[in-house]
């Protein structure tokens, strides 16, 4: 059990630098399903794993490279905190099988929404070609 929580820690590690996704989009479900947590249970550990954590590797990475607003990132952080602390106060008491379907109606959410920017894109992309040959 050792190993596969190392591994999963790792694979999250790499989608966080590769992605800039926030782990727990991966976490959770992985806690749940592979380690065999409770909803509430993996949520929590989620938010324990990442906030000391929190892409200090890819961030600084990112700091390297100019690729990183400063401005933006301390005023979301400040609203992620008022906000989580909020949506905790949500979640803890809703049963364990609606918090799962909401995590799952936001990640199919999410999904649609970024295949349909790009669906979009490609057709922009499309537009675009066709116009510069007319």
């Amino acid at each position: 059990m050792t190993l596969i929580i190392l591994l999963l820690g790792l694979g999250v590690g790499v989608l966080v630098g590769l992605l800039g996704i926030s782990g727990g989009v991966v976490l959770v479900p992985a806690m749940v399903y592979l380690l065999g947590m409770d909803q509430h249970l993996a949520q929590g550990t989620s938010l324990f794993i990442l906030l000391p954590p929190i892409g200090l590797g890819a961030l600084r990475e990112y700091w390297k490279q100019g690729q990183v607003d400063l401005r933006a990132g301390i005023l979301c952080a400040l609203g992620m905190l008022l906000g989580a602390y909020g949506g905790s106060l949500v979640a803890l008491p809703l049963a364990s099988r609606h918090l799962k379907g909401l995590f799952g109606c936001f990640l199919v959410l999410s999904a649609i929404l970024l295949w349909r920017k790009g669906q979009l894109e490609d057709g922009f992309a499309a537009a675009k070609g066709e116009s510069a040959r007319g």
